[in-house]
């Protein structure tokens, strides 16, 4: 029979490093990571806002992944920066989960959104002509919503799952933030089917993300096979060269993470993994799209003219 534990009202971030000289680098190097973060995306939801050639479909989506990026980087990157010199590094029991479960909605919700972008990038070279009709608001709204929905469902059955553990092996996370593993390794409850759901949500979010992205690559192709200018089939390919580099990126990181051996794993490796994941990746997709963009080049172009002038 499980004996009953009293969870703490707390928990403690331990945090990157202890290291005194290495605190002192790592939050320089967050600190600008977080600021490009916060200032690139932001910039990317305002820039398409206001300029009225980025009303398509295409860049409907790419703000809401902007979106995406600055909200689960915000989920962490605050406390995690203050943490670095806090003499209190605690956080609060609701706080974790809190923080657990809005990180896990924009993760999610992002790497769901990749194949929805793979999916209108499809529809805009298969049939450029009734692209906008086919990708009305009303589809764009539809997809979006479906997108965040999945992002709630996961979320709700990972920090539910989580957060009904009792913790009384210790209340010190080995982490920057309330991350499932080393969550799980304070839990002195059975952990089974907590590790069951994580392989099933996740499994579920990759079986989503990478056959969606795959196939609708595969009609692309054939689609741009079909392009008898070679000027018409590089255009085609240059719309797609930023979205095929950010879902790389992304779903490298996921899979190196997450289908490692578990005698491979440490946990200094996983705080590196970690970070790179939650906020270098969403440093790099504002800046991948803008320098690789045209239509985005020439907005930041048109408003930086209008603000010099």
């Amino acid at each position: 029979m499980e004996r009953n534990y009293s969870n703490p009202t707390e928990f403690i971030l331990l945090g990157i490093t202890s290291d005194p000289e290495l605190k002192v680098t790592f939050f320089v190097l967050c600190l600008i990571i977080y600021l490009v973060i916060f200032l690139a995306n932001l910039g990317m939801i305002i820039l398409i806002r206001i300029d009225t050639q980025l009303h398509l479909p295409m860049y409907f989506f790419l703000s809401h992944m902007s979106f995406c990026d600055l909200c689960y980087s915000s989920a962490i990157g605050p406390k995690m920066l203050v943490d670095f010199f806090a003499k209190d590094k605690s956080i609060s029991f609701t706080g974790c989960a809190l923080q657990l479960y809005f990180f896990t909605i924009f993760g999610d919700s992002d790497c769901v959104l990749l194949a929805v972008m793979a999916f209108d990038r499809y529809m805009a070279i298969s049939n450029p002509l009734l692209y906008t009709v086919k990708m009305s608001k009303r589809v764009c709204y539809l997809l979006i919503c479906g997108v965040y929905m999945v992002g709630m469902m996961d979320a709700l059955i990972i920090t539910t799952l989580t957060f009904t553990l009792s913790f009384c092996r210790s209340n010190e996370i080995n982490h920057f933030f309330c991350d499932i593993p080393p969550l799980l390794s304070i839990s002195c409850s059975d952990t089974y089917i907590n590790e069951l759901m994580i392989c099933i949500v996740f499994g579920f979010i990759e079986m989503v993300t990478i056959p969606g992205v795959l196939i609708s690559y595969c009609y692309i192709f054939l689609s741009v096979l079909k392009i008898h200018s070679a000027e018409g089939r590089s255009k085609a390919f240059s719309t797609c060269i930023s979205h095929l580099t950010v879902f790389t990126i992304l779903q490298g990181t996921i899979l190196f993470m997450y289908l490692r051996p578990s005698s491979t794993h440490s946990l200094d490796q996983d705080k590196m993994t970690s970070l790179f994941y939650s906020l270098v990746i969403p440093m790099l997709n504002p800046l991948i799209y803008s320098l690789r963009n045209k239509d985005v080049k020439e907005a930041l172009g048109k408003l930086r003219k209008k603000l010099s002038f």
